[in-house]
């Protein structure tokens, strides 16, 4: 269920069973408490990932793969500083296969779902439970997506003002009390 949400991410513009909502899905809600601890524990170690290739890119090849230069990058001391930098995107890959069992939403949990939690400590899920409960055995219906698409932004209304207003405020505000007018 967890690569599900990932793979809601991706690009599926000519797949039969493109999702409805990207980074969205639909379940009970015991399923959805049970697989949101994955999910997070997944992007967290993705934005590790993300980051330890970030600071390889500085000792990368910057000639194509088989050509003089990148043969003579490959044994130069930049290839082991390049090597001892990715390393640790290498093994967050393989432990996001390992939790997640998807090679496709691994790819689309490095490419698209970690960058955009990069400034996020956490949290990065969020669980709404359903009104409506799911026909035929009335089970609790809950969405479980991620955090930052769509979220809600409280605004503050502004008070209206009316012409005129602004005058009459000002003489309103030196009124005397009715008591003391007499």
């Amino acid at each position: 269920m967890a690569s599900a949400l990932f793979l809601t991410e991706r690009d599926a513009e000519y797949d039969d069973n493109k999702p409805k909502v990207k980074g969205r899905i639909i379940t009970t809600l015991p399923k959805a408490k049970e697989v949101r601890p994955l999910v997070e524990k997944c992007i967290t170690v993705a934005r590790r990932g993300v980051a330890a290739e970030e600071a390889a890119d500085k000792f990368a090849a910057g000639a194509d793969r088989g050509t003089d230069a990148w043969k003579s990058w490959r044994k130069s001391d930049k290839w082991r500083e390049w090597n001892a930098a990715v390393a640790p995107a290498v093994a967050a890959r393989r432990r996001c296969l390992q939790l997640l069992g998807d090679k496709q939403a691994v790819l689309v949990l490095f490419d698209e779902v970690a960058p955009r939690f990069t400034d996020r400590p956490g949290g990065y899920t969020r669980i709404l439970k359903l009104a409506k409960p799911r026909l035929g055995d009335a089970g609790d219906r809950a969405i479980l997506e991620f955090v930052g698409v769509r979220d809600r932004v409280v605004q503050r209304s502004v008070r209206p003002t009316f012409e005129g207003e602004g005058d009459s405020k000002q003489g309103s505000s030196k009124k005397e009390p009715a008591g003391a007018a007499s």
